[in-house]
């Protein structure tokens, strides 16, 4: 029997990583009935439910912190990173191939640490070469890291990988960038591409928006709060001309870490206009994401994948993106001329960019229908190669 385990910041509410984890596990299951499955992740409980599979805490500090503060906390930092190592061993060596399916794991666009998943990820290529267990980073994301020590851990990490796949060609640049050869390495979409479409809905004239509670990456913790102020005012402002006009408003979400931002939003909405028509519904998956999308005209997003799901239902979109990986699945869609950064954001040109949009909706509806089934087909490309090159035991 088949013993493949997934690896990630899987399980714990951020929905673009689960629903990777949905596409692939999905795949695997198709195509190896028979497949063991197995999880080191930051949120086994759920995947457990989810997947009737085992699951294990990536680190160990999660499930024994409680309501460590201070010194206490810092202690049981510092013994859950010596204890990390053995236990990625002990959960490794149990596992013939192990996945880690899309996600940013090779960037740095929102601040992150050296020692928090870089240090898990290269244990995971460490202890995979010491058991022989094959690791393949699937359809994954990266950007070139400044910080001189993140970025060492990255790309060690991602060199000790059986099996790399990127899900743009930027990213496969960047690794490169980073010291790792990455000439047999091969580019794919995101494996949410693979998830099904939602059953198309009655137009109703609303928009989108997409938020997120953002401050900047790992580049701009100087500037943190300047740039969530920045960008919570120009979302709101875009809100309250909405309303203005009468357009029902739909907010949307793509992590557990933006819950509290709708809540700001409708306030300040409702403060301007007591009488708008502006809502959000709970979700759980990107599938949610989709159906709730499909029933709005056209979309404003942040999140990487929130901008994904609106594109892969040819919804049209303008990306208030905070990163570059945006910019380049937006190109990649034929819709590289509706980009924003969410880092500098101009409220002007945010809506001369909706406005344009709405004024030539049925040829962008025309042209993401078309990307979105080429980009289908390609994920399936990359399962046939995953399985020929990696589960299948073709050569590490």
């Amino acid at each position: 029997m088949t013993r493949i385990g997934f690896f990630g910041i899987l399980g714990s509410g951020n929905l673009g990583n689960d629903g990777s984890l949905e596409a692939v596990v999905a795949y695997v299951r198709r195509r190896y009935p028979d497949v063991q499955l197995d999880f080191l992740a930051m949120g086994p409980e759920q995947l457990t439910e989810r997947y009737q599979s085992p699951a294990t805490h990536l680190q160990w500090y999660e499930p024994h912190a409680g309501d460590a503060t201070g010194v206490r906390a810092a202690a049981l930092k510092v013994l859950g990173k010596l204890l990390d190592p053995f236990r990625t061993w002990r959960w490794v060596r149990k596992q013939d191939v192990v996945i880690v399916p899309g996600m940013g794991v090779l960037e740095a666009t929102l601040p992150i640490r050296p020692w928090a998943l870089p240090y898990s990820l290269l244990w995971l290529g460490i202890t995979a070469r010491m058991t022989g267990a094959k690791v393949a980073l699937v359809s994954v994301g990266a950007d070139y890291v400044r910080k001189r020590g993140t970025r060492w851990v990255v790309s060690r990490a991602a060199g000790l990988a059986h099996y790399r796949s990127f899900r743009d060609e930027h990213s496969r640049e960047a690794l490169g960038r980073m010291g790792v050869d990455v000439r047999d390495d091969h580019v794919f979409p995101d494996l949410a591409f693979a998830l099904p479409d939602p059953e198309p809905r009655p137009s109703t004239g609303a928009v989108g928006v997409g938020l997120m509670e953002f401050h900047g990456g790992n580049d701009d913790r100087a500037r943190a709060e300047e740039i969530n102020a920045a960008y919570l005012d120009t979302v709101k402002r875009f809100v309250r001309l909405m309303v203005d006009e009468g357009r029902p408003v739909r907010l949307f979400i793509g992590d557990v870490a933006d819950l509290e931002v709708p809540g700001e939003v409708i306030a300040d909405a409702l403060a301007h206009r007591p009488d708008a028509d502006i809502t959000i519904e709970p979700l759980k998956s990107l599938g949610d994401l989709m159906r709730q999308m499909a029933a709005v005209d056209t979309i404003v997003a942040t999140r990487y994948h929130n901008v994904l799901c609106g594109l892969k239902s040819a919804k049209p979109m303008v990306s208030f993106g905070y990163a570059r990986k945006s910019d380049v699945l937006m190109s990649s869609m034929g819709m590289a001329d509706f980009c924003q950064s969410a880092r500098e954001p101009d409220f002007e040109r945010l809506v001369a960019l909706f406005r344009r949009l709405e004024q030539n909706r049925d040829e962008v509806v025309a042209i993401l229908e078309q990307r979105a089934e080429e980009m289908t087909s390609r994920v399936e490309d990359q399962f046939t190669e995953l399985s020929k090159l990696v589960i299948d035991g073709g050569s590490s």
